[in-house]
C-alpha cells in the first residue's frame, strides 16, 4: 500500500482527504502543522506527501524546502493562494504539482497517481498512453476516449482497464484485479470486479473483454 502524508491544519479538510484517499487504497497519515508534518516525515516513509501552504508554527515553503534539502519525495501542494509569486515560489522549491483550493477529490486522485507514475519512472510509452483497437487511455489524465470522442470513467474502472490492457493474452482472475489494484486485504465480493467489467462494457460499447467462466478476464494480443 503506498503511504500518504496529508499536512493540512483544516479538519474538515483533513476529514475529505483521508476518508476519500482511503477509499480509493492510500495509507493516510494526517499532520496538523509544519513541526508535526517533520517529525512524521523524519520517522517514517512516505511514497507522497500532499502539503497545505498556511500552516501553523512552520509554513508549507519552509518544510517543502527542509525536505528538498534530503529528499526527492513527491510532494503536492495544496492551497488557498493562488497567486502566481506563490505558484513560482512552490515550482522553485521543486514541488510535484501546485492545486489550487477549492479542489476536486477525482481530479486530485488522478493526480496523485499521475504523480507517483512519474517518481517511480512507469513508462508505457513516450506519451503515456495505451492505444488499443481505437481506444485510447491517458495515463496521465486517467481519460478513455474511443476513436477521438472522451468518456467518463472511475478511478478504478480506468485502472481495471488499464491492467487488463498491459496484460494482453493474460488472463487475470478477479483476485488478481482485486490485490494490484484496491491494494489491502479485500473481505468483500469479488463481484465487484464483475460490475466494473459490466460498467467498462456499457460505457465504451466496447466487446474485446473476454469473460474466463469461473475464473477472470482477459484482452486477447491485437494481431
Amino acid at each position: 500500500m503506498q503511504k500518504i502524508l496529508v499536512v493540512e491544519d483544516d479538519l474538515d479538510i483533513q476529514e475529505l482527504l483521508q476518508n476519500f484517499l482511503q477509499e480509493v487504497g492510500y495509507g493516510i497519515t494526517v499532520a496538523r502543522d509544519g513541526m508535526e508534518a517533520m517529525s512524521l516525515y523524519s520517522s517514517e516513509q512516505f511514497d507522497l506527501i500532499l502539503l497545505d501552504i498556511m500552516l501553523p508554527k512552520i509554513d508549507g515553503f519552509a518544510v517543502c524546502e527542509l525536505i528538498r534539502q534530503k529528499s526527492r519525495v513527491p510532494i503536492i501542494m495544496l492551497t488557498a493562494l493562488n497567486g502566481e509569486e506563490e505558484q513560482i515560489r512552490g515550482l522553485d522549491l521543486q514541488v510535484d504539482d501546485y492545486i489550487i483550493k477549492p479542489f476536486s477529490m477525482p481530479i486530485l486522485v488522478r493526480k496523485i497517481g499521475a504523480v507517483l507514475r512519474r517518481s517511480r519512472g512507469d513508462t508505457y510509452d513516450e506519451h503515456q498512453r495505451i492505444v488499443f483497437r481505437g481506444l485510447t487511455l491517458d495515463l496521465d489524465s486517467y481519460t478513455a476516449s474511443i476513436e477521438g470522442r472522451s468518456h467518463e470513467l472511475t478511478q478504478r474502472e480506468f485502472e481495471v482497464l488499464r491492467e487488463l490492457l498491459t496484460h494482453q493474452g493474460r488472463v487475470l482472475t478477479r483476485q488478481n484485479l482485486l490485490d494490484r489494484l484496491w491494494k489491502y486485504d479485500f473481505y468483500g465480493d469479488e463481484r465487484v470486479v464483475d460490475t466494473h467489467i459490466k460498467n467498462l462494457r456499457k460505457k465504451l460499447g466496447i466487446d474485446f473483454i473476454q469473460t474466463i467462466r469461473g475464473v477472470g478476464y482477459k484482452i486477447d494480443k491485437e494481431n
